[in-house]
């Protein structure tokens, strides 16, 4: 079984913020593989279903962002799966452009506290990811007031097309087509 979390905030006001984007993914998958995210355990909102083949559980975590890594803590400990082999994490990212796509078989958290909760919690960086870009913040913004912001109307279009690109490296990711989907993915966002 693989384990795709994606990350986000919980409550209605973060909805479609900068920082939900890997709740934006988690939605986009569970509609283009018909996964019903009806299950609340392990301080997730959770969903089993099958990817390109693959028996897959796909989980939002309600815990805030900065303690993500609690709840996939004890998913992976619940499922009794690798990080290194059936975890697969979608995150924002504020160093690439809006729409941008990155794609890594690990790597540290460079900066952004969900994956840092992850990896303490964890206690390990190797795991698959898919960094969904938002755009750097703008000069004399506060971090936190940019992530948590909506994005314009022509930066989700970008972003909306990303979201469709993370839904399927997540089919080749499932299957263990890491490269490839990096290959054909990464610094695109688009077709």
């Amino acid at each position: 079984m693989h384990i795709i979390v994606g990350l986000g905030n919980p409550e209605k006001r973060y909805r479609n913020t900068r920082h939900n984007v890997g709740f934006d993914v988690i939605d986009a998958l569970a509609e283009q593989y018909h996964i019903r995210m009806n299950e609340k355990k392990h301080r997730a909102v959770c969903g089993k279903g099958v990817i390109e083949g693959e028996k897959v559980l796909l989980a939002k975590p309600q815990t805030y962002m900065n303690l993500s890594g609690q709840s996939v803590a004890e998913l992976l400990k619940f499922y009794k799966v690798s990080p290194s082999e059936h975890l697969l994490v979608i995150f924002d990212d504020i160093s690439l452009s809006p729409g941008g796509l990155r794609i890594r078989k690990k790597g540290s958290a460079g900066g952004h506290n969900g994956i840092k909760s992850i990896i303490a919690e964890v206690g390990s960086s190797e795991f698959a990811r898919i960094k969904v870009g938002v755009g750097q913040k703008p000069d004399g913004w506060d971090l936190a007031d940019y992530v948590l912001g909506h994005f314009s109307k022509k930066e989700r279009e970008g972003v909306d097309m990303a979201i469709g690109c993370a839904v399927q490296a997540a089919g080749y990711l499932v299957n263990g087509r890491i490269e490839e989907a990096m290959n054909r993915f990464n610094g695109k966002n688009k077709e």
